[in-house]
């Protein structure tokens, strides 16, 4: 009996152990992906503004006539 408490006890400590070790990675992951996120929201900001001054430059060259 003692021997199965004992074997018990160890598979609950590496529970515990397992369960701690993933909600850091899981915390990990949720910051990478609040960065990533937060990045793809400045470069889609920063391609906007590159079409929008792009646009006004071709608003702003001659028609060819030929």
């Amino acid at each position: 009996m003692q021997t199965e408490l004992d074997t018990l006890e160890s598979k609950l400590a590496q529970l515990v152990q397992l369960s701690q070790r993933l909600r850091a990675e899981n915390h990990q992951l949720r910051q990478e992906l609040a960065t990533a996120l937060s990045q793809g929201r400045q470069y889609n900001d920063k391609m906007e503004s590159a079409r929008t001054r792009l646009e006004h430059l071709l608003a702003q060259l001659p028609e060819d006539t030929a």
